[in-house]
């Protein structure tokens, strides 16, 4: 008993100082002081692909600019301008003509440009196109700092092809997302409650600040405007929309020379959709017709109100050649596919007679 109870009392006094010399050899085995970097071993050259989306990028980055804008502040008795957001864009032409989404700088009432050398424009407002989400700025900046986008086409995309996406997302700026195209010929809404067909669906990465940006192919080419998301979160979910480069090459130099799109039309006022569906009407109606106007010259009849002070309907539109008409929203889609002076078959109904009229378009705002 004895003899244990020594052993016990020599562990409790020797063992401190066995793990005291153990944990300063542990230390020593710690920290070399000989330690240094490890030798760095070669990696080859990049891969063909890795080296082509770097040479798209050095191409294609120097036509991507930043976009602020800035808020009056009507409230305040100095009228001093507030920041509001940031997005999007690119360089048009050499002219100074920059592109981005309408909806980037709708409620601003200044807007500035940074070039992708940094350099600060103030950007004046040339024309928009809300029913595109497509707006166009103008920047007295000199030629040789302008390096504009190629532009490709959009009616020969494919699924699964790769796409490149360039913008400034949640503020920083020149920053490069790649993918494919996930799907062709979407539908999305715009700020004036207008659809734009056609529409590009990617999964390259595209968040806020994106708006306004390029989408290209790997030519290099501009084939669509980031436009806008899916996502419960306001990030990317993998799920982007771009208009198409076909869209934005037919509405920007109609923007340039006019301010706003150059509309084919019939030349008449249509009652809203509320009203058709809550009437049960198979198509829309028109409630008046412009003096003067194709419509009238077709003669197509609007509504209007007898002797008696009751409404008689006027004709319903029902299809447009060989595309049938729901909405208001489908006659100018319609429209959108044609020019002014081009002839159309305007089919209607009319006291429960079907009528086919031909009707040469004109121009509307």
């Amino acid at each position: 008993m004895q003899r244990r109870s020594t052993r016990l009392w020599l562990i409790c006094v020797l063992l401190p100082g066995l793990l005291l010399l153990s944990g300063a050899r542990h230390r020593q085995r710690l920290h070399d002081p000989n330690a240094a970097p490890r030798p760095i071993t070669s990696r080859g050259r990049l891969a063909a692909d890795e080296r082509a989306t770097i040479k798209l990028f050095q191409k294609t980055s120097p036509s991507v600019v930043y976009i602020t804008t800035l808020r009056r502040d009507f409230f305040n008795l100095n009228m001093f301008d507030i920041p509001q957001g940031s997005g999007s864009g690119f360089v048009w032409d050499q002219d100074g003509h920059i592109i981005t989404n309408y909806h980037v700088i709708q409620d601003a009432s200044r807007a500035q440009v940074t070039l992708a050398d940094q350099s600060v424009w103030e950007a004046q407002r040339v024309g928009v196109a809300p029913s595109k989400d497509l707006a166009v700025l103008f920047i007295q900046a000199p030629r040789d700092q302008l390096k504009p986008l190629a532009i490709g086409t959009s009616n020969d995309l494919q699924v699964g092809q790769n796409v490149y996406a360039i913008g400034n997302p949640f503020g920083l700026d020149q920053t490069l997302t790649t993918g494919i195209i996930s799907a062709l010929g979407r539908e999305i809404s715009t700020t004036d409650d207008r659809t734009i067909t056609g529409v590009i669906q990617t999964d390259a990465a595209i968040n806020p600040g994106n708006s306004g940006g390029p989408l290209l192919d790997s030519a290099g080419r501009l084939i669509g405007v980031n436009t806008a998301i899916y996502s419960s979160s306001g990030s990317s979910a993998g799920i982007g929309f771009a208009v198409p480069v076909d869209t934005v090459n037919r509405v920007v130099p109609q923007l340039i020379r006019h301010g706003h799109i150059i509309r084919p039309g019939l030349g008449i006022r249509l009652a809203d959709d509320v009203t058709t569906r809550r009437l049960n009407l198979p198509g829309v109606l028109i409630l008046q017709i412009e003096p003067g106007s194709a419509a009238q010259t077709a003669g197509l009849q609007g509504t209007w109100r007898d002797r008696r002070g009751r409404i008689v309907l006027g004709d319903l539109i029902i299809g447009i050649g060989s595309k049938p008409v729901h909405t208001a929203n489908d006659l100018l889609n319609i429209m959108e596919n044609h020019k002014v002076g081009d002839t159309v078959t305007v089919k209607i109904l009319r006291d429960d007679e079907r009528l086919r009229l031909p009707v040469t378009l004109q121009r509307v705002r």
